[in-house]
């Protein structure tokens, strides 16, 4: 049984970690007056556990602005962009100062020769210049709060670049203001419909020309509010701005393009920010294959991570990961218009029964609940539709009942069933007047309901006037091209409000002071070197993670003591610091059930270890256990991210399958249960072909355990392997058959 542990540890491991002197998670914040490390809020391995929102209010609405290097040459490049922030600085209502040292006017605008001759302290500075770092100093002297970098040649062209970013950003770092790029545009001063109502979309993107999709929704009625085009990020990073939006009370939703992290902290950070706040974040992030990695990296000049670390890391704090730049346009638009659903089931309605079953096949498989509709509600469907015609999901209309008054009455004896929060109409091609009644009756319905209704237009025209100005003209119907977006933007839809409303910050749980075992396990660290099975053991123990008995022997006689000590049968292992994989090498005898075979094996395997000049620490003889389902769990160090958690099948099945689930810490027990669930081999721990169900608590707490261990140990321990940990039948735990750890 589970107690309630906010997600966090089991009942049963809290009471043993309690009695062994550890603190719970549950228990770490206390009433006692914060000390300095609990005003800054760090965990264990000395993170901060919160981030504060940068202000960036005068940055995209300033009150004065300079614009260095300002020009009204015909034909010069600075001359259009000056033309586009004078005109940008009128509509939000900021003093702008040109500054160029060769000039007394532009565009009938005095001019000023330098920074320092600036008539006012500016909120904005855009530099329009090739070399932006001799500008900070005389901008940190100016006390201008924000500035922008236009300028490339960064980190993007390689090791020079990098170089001269880092100068640029160190520079930065010390002046005080907070810098947008290099490598940007002038995507931040676009000019945004004000005659639009309902939540914005606020927009963030790394290559400028990818976020023009979600730019031009505004022609569809969909509001935009910012456009934060990040560059190559020497300060501001794509994570700023996720925090920044998910504060604005007009922002629906986030919808991001990303090239590459800068902090895999400080996105968790700001990811962990928009879910507490329920905001959606929608992102599309290059980098799934080795070229889109090489060629994001070419671009932006960062690490773009593992990216199975990143999918994982994105769907453990809810940032929803889509493929295509549609994807991003549709599943944000609708992620910010869309109310709260008032259920999960998907009512499919069409004028065709091919086309309802079609889309019907597709929203299951994509994980969609199309729940059967009640006798009752079939039975009044009926009223309209004939007989013959299927009514309990999809709901085929033959075509004519929605020629007259009948359409109405359907949708709204749809929309009236308590199971269905959703509608979605496929009308895949025009056929007037059928089709334009049809989306007057969605459109008039949708004014009248809280629940969300979406249409699917096939046609490839899009000039009909059904859907140019009917359904696009509507604010409450959810317009889609094609089924597949549809799918994924109310898939998206429906799990960002079951997250949301499930959401419990793990870094609120996250420990923030070392166990006791984190001062064990210190002592058995070995700078730069592999642990053998034997220390690695150890290490798991001060854990409080099971292992089996046994004991390390340097002798034959030893070996037959230990046996009899240990229990037959027995497994003999040779334990070294060097030995990654014994059983290739013939270092692993299982099932030694007397004296003679001990001593047999002793020989043998040191033998071996003689040939293959493989150093021993000396003999393992261990308690031989049989009965189980192999996992592996285990941490690795992720470039962005730092320390990560993995759990699959075990044995040799994680090296053929690779059957396994990642997840960043901090998390809680739900989330280690999340990733058993994400395993295509979770069956095997529920019990196949008259196998026990297995002990999945005790797996949950291995995991938890090694969280800590990571947390606390930090990147001292750069490799952990658990393989196998034997899950045993339920109620009778979990146990560390072998171990491998490699110290930083």
């Amino acid at each position: 049984m589970l107690g309630s542990t906010h997600g966090t540890l089991t009942t049963d491991f809290r009471a043993r970690v309690e009695a062994c002197g550890e603190t719970p998670r549950t228990a770490v914040h206390s009433t006692a007056a914060p000390s300095a490390e609990d005003t800054v809020a760090l965990d264990v391995s000395g993170r901060p556990l919160h981030a504060d929102a940068p202000d960036l209010d005068r940055f995209f609405r300033p009150e004065s602005v300079a614009v260095i290097g300002a020009s009204d040459t015909d034909g010069r490049p600075n001359t259009g962009i000056t033309r586009q922030l004078i005109a940008w600085a009128e509509r939000v209502g900021a003093r702008l100062h040109p500054v160029h040292p060769t000039r007394t006017t532009v565009f009938g605008l005095p001019c000023h020769a330098s920074v320092a001759d600036l008539p006012e302290q500016v909120d904005l500075a855009v530099l329009l210049v090739a070399d932006p770092l001799p500008i900070v100093e005389q901008l940190a002297e100016a006390k201008v709060k924000f500035a922008v970098a236009f300028a490339s040649g960064f980190a993007e062209t390689g090791d020079e670049g990098a170089a001269a970013q880092a100068r640029l950003g160190a520079a930065v770092q010390r002046s005080g203001l907070r810098l947008l790029g290099p490598n940007t545009n002038l995507n931040a001063f676009e000019k945004f419909r004000d005659d639009l109502d309902g939540p914005a979309i606020a927009l963030i993107t790394q290559s400028g020309h990818q976020g023009r999709p979600v730019y031009t929704l505004q022609e569809l009625g969909i509001r935009l509010s910012h456009w934060a085009p990040t560059g190559n990020e020497a300060d501001l990073e794509t994570s700023d701005f996720i925090s920044y939006f998910a504060e604005q009370p007009e922002v629906g939703a986030i919808a991001c393009y990303v090239e590459g992290l800068k902090d895999g902290r400080q996105f968790l950070l700001a990811a962990d920010r928009a879910a507490r706040n329920g905001v959606p974040v929608v992102a599309v992030k290059v980098g799934r294959t080795e070229t889109g990695a090489r060629m994001a990296a070419s671009h932006t000049g960062k690490l773009t991570g593992a990216d199975t670390v990143v999918d994982a890391a994105m769907r453990q704090f809810g940032v929803i990961r889509v493929d295509g730049l549609d994807e991003l346009q549709d599943t944000a638009a609708l992620l910010a218009r869309a109310r709260k659903p008032l259920a999960d089931g998907v009512v499919v309605y069409s004028i065709s029964g091919g086309t309802g079953a079609h889309f019907s096949d597709l929203a299951t498989e994509a994980g969609l609940s199309i729940p059967t509709l009640s006798q009752a509600k079939q039975d009044e469907l009926h009223q309209w539709i004939p007989q013959y015609l299927g009514v309990s999901n999809p709901v085929d209309n033959g075509g004519h009942p929605v020629g007259d008054w009948r359409g109405r009455k359907i949708i709204d004896a749809i929309l009236a069933d308590p199971s269905v929060g959703v509608l979605i109409c496929p009308i895949t091609g025009p056929f007037p007047p059928m089709s334009d009644k049809l989306a007057q009756d969605l459109v008039d319905a949708a004014e009248q309901t809280d629940k969300l209704i979406c249409v699917i237009w096939g046609s490839p025209v899009g000039t009909e006037e059904a859907y140019r100005t009917t359904l696009l003209g509507s604010s409450r119907v959810a317009t889609f091209r094609t089924f597949g977006n549809c799918i994924t933007a109310v898939r998206a839809y429906l799990g960002h409000h079951r997250f949301t409303a499930a959401y419990r910050s793990p870094f609120e749980d996250a420990p923030r002071t070392t166990s006791p075992s984190f001062r064990k396990a210190q002592a058995l660290m070995r700078p730069g070197q592999q642990l053998s099975e034997h220390a690695a053991k150890q290490l798991l123990r001060a854990y409080g993670i099971r292992v089996p008995r046994e004991q390390l022997v340097t002798s034959a006689a030893a070996a037959v003591r230990a046996a009899g000590l240990v229990g037959y049968p027995v497994v003999m292992k040779a334990s070294g610091p060097q030995l990654a994989h014994k059983t290739e090498l013939g270092l692993v005898k299982i099932g030694l059930t007397s004296a003679s075979q001990i001593r047999d094996a002793y020989r043998e395997l040191t033998d071996i270890a003689r040939y293959e000049n493989v150093p021993l620490d000396g003999i393992l003889v261990c308690q031989m256990v049989e009965r189980g389902v192999e996992m592996v769990v285990g941490v690795t160090q992720d470039d962005l991210f730092g320390p990560t958690v993995t759990v699959g099948l075990g044995g040799v099945l994680v090296e053929v399958l690779h059957d396994v689930a990642v997840r960043v810490p901090p998390f809680g027990e739900d989330q280690a249960r999340a990733m058993l669930g994400e395993l295509r081999g979770h069956a095997l721990l529920e019990g196949v072909r008259g196998a026990p169900p297995a002990d999945v608590d005790a797996l949950v707490e291995v995991i938890l355990r090694v969280q800590r261990m990571a947390m606390e140990l930090g990147d001292e321990l750069s490799e952990l392997d658990i393989n196998p940990l034997m899950v045993l039948p339920r109620g009778q735990g979990a146990v560390a058959l072998d171990a491998l750890a490699i110290c930083h």
